[in-house]
């Protein structure tokens, strides 16, 4: 149920921000330490950048202390 509401939630925020005539869209596909970024402008790429980044420290650190305490 709650996939559903996201799905329904992220539609109707689409719905309003094309009537507004403010849509921006980014994605990144991860294949091995190969990120391949895509969007619609460079400000919506700089932030999909950052977020991978700090994901991928994060991804880092929690190995690093799953090993640790192994």
């Amino acid at each position: 149920v709650g996939v559903f509401i996201l799905i329904f939630a992220a539609i109707l925020i689409t719905v309003r921000l094309i009537k507004k005539g403010k849509i921006s869209a980014a994605g990144i596909l991860v294949i091995g330490p190969v990120p391949i970024l895509f969007g619609t402008d460079k400000k919506t790429l700089k932030t999909i950048l950052l977020l991978s980044i700090v994901l991928t420290v994060l991804l880092i650190v929690a190995i690093l202390i799953y090993y640790m305490l192994r």
